[in-house]
């Protein structure tokens, strides 16, 4: 029997990738390909010859093993020059190969793999509706018996890769006797050889122009093998899959705020205002500083979920540090985009300059895979629930008995002494819930501090947090509920009201 060959040391694998992205960024994708929907041809066979792909794929299956920190170091190295590519390549590895390689069947993980492996191939996940977006499991899409397997029907949109991606994970419930819909999730493991997806409508997204995105109908026969098989429910399965995905945001946050970063410094050297360098300013620091905090709490939830994420781990549980890692992060990469933006001024706001995409491709990242206002409410009711079951009305005290905060929480004692509870209005859930996700990402940092990450950025980060933590729970204090006025026009146009 042929061995399979062993892979390169990581150093070189990597150092490799990187050489190949940056040759091909300097000349298949330059800025002026920004503005331009969809790859150059041939752009993707560039990339792909450095296989990205193999660290989401187990060895046995001619990979690298599915270890943690080579994958996020894979979506750093692509996001550094392209958070689109990244994000491709997340949603491959994320979405569907580490799935595949849990919970598929021995004979499609072979079919799969080597069509990645030896073909290239393309995969991606099905489980967004035109009318069930954040509320998944109301998901329309079902599933019967056939002779050949199940069919499959119904409506996906949104899917990353759209009439591009060669495999796909459809998630679809099951009909009752009845008629109606299973509560149960299902997954299948779809091909294009076996066809009956079609594409009815190709979006025209506002940034992300690399990747395709459009509306899909289903109706196809998926053989019997390809159903994935759940270790106890279906629901459960999707945690699993989603909050691994949301626990590896930091892989494709990195490099791209790494990018930032380095932009932003190298503009604020030379650009001078004022016979000076902009950097001299102290709002601008001030925003350099905000910067580089996102590098570092970047780099700190990366080191969190090396240890956490692994394909063997059941991260079904992990809601609390997946929704954190994920909120958190995507909202410092939006926020990193227009403090660019605003210190590179007008050349920035052009969609061939990294400011300008940096805005529009980082901003869906606080939308997908869970709105960032649900999950800071899902982050809360967490939180309040596991403070009702102990018995602890302080918040302080509670946040001291639990591993991802007990460190942190003594650097908010004071905003912290406080007794919330499951009546708070829902905007309050929020913010509470954009404190508590600075607060774990303040102990992930304190923790790679010390491991001997650079005391210097840790404490600047520490400090940005500290600040944020106190912002946002100031609003406590502040009892005003504003409300919508539906019939706002009557007697609220100004014209009537200029002073004689």
């Amino acid at each position: 029997m042929q061995q399979t060959p062993r892979p390169a040391p990581f150093d070189i694998y990597l150092s490799e990738l990187k050489t190949r992205l940056a040759s091909v960024f300097s000349t298949r994708y330059t800025d002026s390909h920004a503005v331009e929907r969809g790859m150059p041809e041939g752009f993707l066979d560039e990339v792909m010859d450095a296989a990205p792909l193999s660290v989401f794929i187990p060895e046995r299956f001619g990979g690298r093993g599915q270890h943690v920190p080579e994958c996020l170091a894979m979506l750093e190295a692509c996001s550094y020059e392209s958070l689109p590519l990244s994000l491709a390549m997340g949603i491959n590895g994320a979405l569907f190969l580490q799935p595949v390689s849990k919970y598929a069947t021995q004979s499609t993980q072979q079919y799969a793999f080597d069509r990645f492996v030896n073909h290239r191939a393309l995969g991606g996940l099905m489980i967004t509706e035109p009318g069930y977006g954040s509320d998944a499991l109301q998901m329309q899409t079902r599933f019967s018996s056939h002779k050949d397997g199940y069919r499959v029907q119904g409506v996906k949109h949104w899917g990353g890769l759209t009439g591009q991606a060669d495999f796909w994970l459809l998630t679809a419930r099951g009909m009752t006797d009845r008629g109606d819909l299973e509560r149960a999730i299902n997954f299948f493991v779809w091909d294009s050889s076996l066809g009956g997806i079609e594409v009815e409508e190709r979006f025209r997204n506002l940034g992300l122009y690399m990747i395709p995105y459009g509306r899909n109908v289903i109706d196809t026969v998926v053989p019997e093998d390809r159903r994935l098989t759940p270790l106890s429910s279906g629901v459960r399965m999707l945690l699993d899959l989603l909050h691994r995905s949301r626990l590896q945001f930091p892989g494709m946050a990195m490099g791209y705020l790494r990018r930032l970063l380095d932009e932003a410094i190298d503009h604020t050297r030379t650009r001078l205002v004022g016979g000076r360098p902009l950097r001299d300013y102290d709002q601008v620091q001030d925003r350099l500083a905000e910067l580089q905090s996102s590098y570092t709490v970047c780099s700190a939830m990366c080191a969190y979920t090396s240890s956490v994420a692994g394909v063997d781990h059941d991260c079904s549980t992990e809601a609390l540090p997946a929704n954190s890692i994920k909120s958190v992060i995507t909202d410092l990469m939006q926020s990193a985009a227009q403090s660019l933006l605003q210190l590179v001024g007008a050349k920035g706001y052009r969609l061939d300059h990294p400011a300008g995409r940096a805005v529009v491709d980082s901003r869906p990242f606080q939308i997908f895979e869970g709105s960032n206002d649900i999950l800071y409410e899902q982050i809360s009711e967490a939180v309040l629930k596991g403070m009702t079951k102990l018995k602890e009305s302080n918040l302080h005290r509670y946040l001291k008995t639990l591993h991802l905060t007990d460190r942190a929480a003594d650097y908010f004692h004071t905003v912290l002494d406080i007794t919330p509870d499951r009546s708070l209005p829902q905007r309050k859930m929020v913010d509470l819930g954009r404190a508590l996700g600075r607060i774990i990402s303040l102990q992930m940092v304190l923790d790679l501090a010390d491991r001997g990450f650079r005391r210097d950025l840790a404490d600047n980060a520490v400090a940005i947090l500290r600040r944020d933590v106190t912002r946002l729970l100031a609003s406590f204090s502040d009892a005003s509920t504003p409300l919508v006025v539906e019939d706002y026009q009557a007697d609220s146009g100004w014209l009537s009201f200029l002073p004689e």
